[in-house]
């Protein structure tokens, strides 16, 4: 089970957002690359990177941090927000990312999903952010009325190498993932999934070592290590465990 710490990026500074309104936003101290330090000094080889800039604009506007990153800490990280166009997903893989998250553009338009998984073979992964069964875009303001399961069922075959699931309605509510959800995700997926949204404690990461579905590859730990509920070499441990 792979552990990836987050990195939530908002006016270079690191935030945690709660079900992902910009509007309740809780800025942290430390800066990502200092935070990423941290993660690195603690053992953590994975990393869950979300550039919020990135996710407003479309744009690449933390790429010189994510580049800061990669290069002083050798740490695998995946990346998503806002990446919207085959150049974009270049311009990451370059400095060195392990997986570029593609989110809303590949659902609007599964057809880009399909390139970038032929362009950029095994950096690919899926972002699906879900609400009560229906994904949901833009920055989680928009239903997209597709049904979860129906719109993996349509790009199963596309090559995508990674899925990250996020139950919206747990995400920074600290009230445990969605587990069943993501059993049934994991169940029809052909790539592995990473649990995502509303890690609350460590017995969050116990329950999802417990699951008997070879298909989940990881957990995603936000705002649980931020406040204090998480201690990171209570995390550490799992991992080694």
């Amino acid at each position: 089970m792979k552990i990836f710490p987050a990195i939530d990026i908002k006016d270079k500074k690191c935030v945690r957002l709660v079900k992902g309104d910009f509007d309740k936003k809780i800025e942290y101290e430390m800066s990502p690359v200092e935070q990423a330090a941290k993660y690195k000094d603690h053992g953590f080889k994975n990393l869950h990177i979300v550039d919020l800039d990135g996710a407003l604009t479309g744009e690449t506007i933390n790429l010189d941090i994510i580049q800061e990153i990669v290069k002083k800490f050798d740490l695998n990280i995946e990346i998503g927000g806002g990446i919207r166009n085959l150049e974009s997903i270049q311009k990451y893989t370059d400095v060195g990312v392990e997986k570029v998250i593609l989110g809303s553009a590949a659902i609007k338009d599964k057809n880009f999903l399909k390139q970038a998984c032929e362009k950029f073979p095994n950096r690919i992964a899926l972002g699906l952010d879900a609400k009560d069964g229906y994904l949901s875009i833009s920055g989680w303001k928009e239903n997209s009325n597709q049904l979860t399961l129906d719109y993996l069922n349509d790009v199963n075959d596309y090559g995508v190498s990674r899925l990250i699931y996020t139950d919206i309605n747990r995400d920074g509510m600290k009230q445990s993932p969605n587990f069943e959800g993501t059993v049934k995700v994991a169940d029809k997926s052909n790539c592995p999934v990473i649990i995502s949204g509303g890690v609350s404690s460590i017995l969050d990461i116990k329950k999802a070592k417990e699951i008997n579905n070879k298909n989940i590859e990881g957990i995603i730990v936000g705002k649980a290590i931020y406040d204090g509920d998480i201690i990171l070499d209570e995390l550490v441990k799992e991992v080694n465990a």
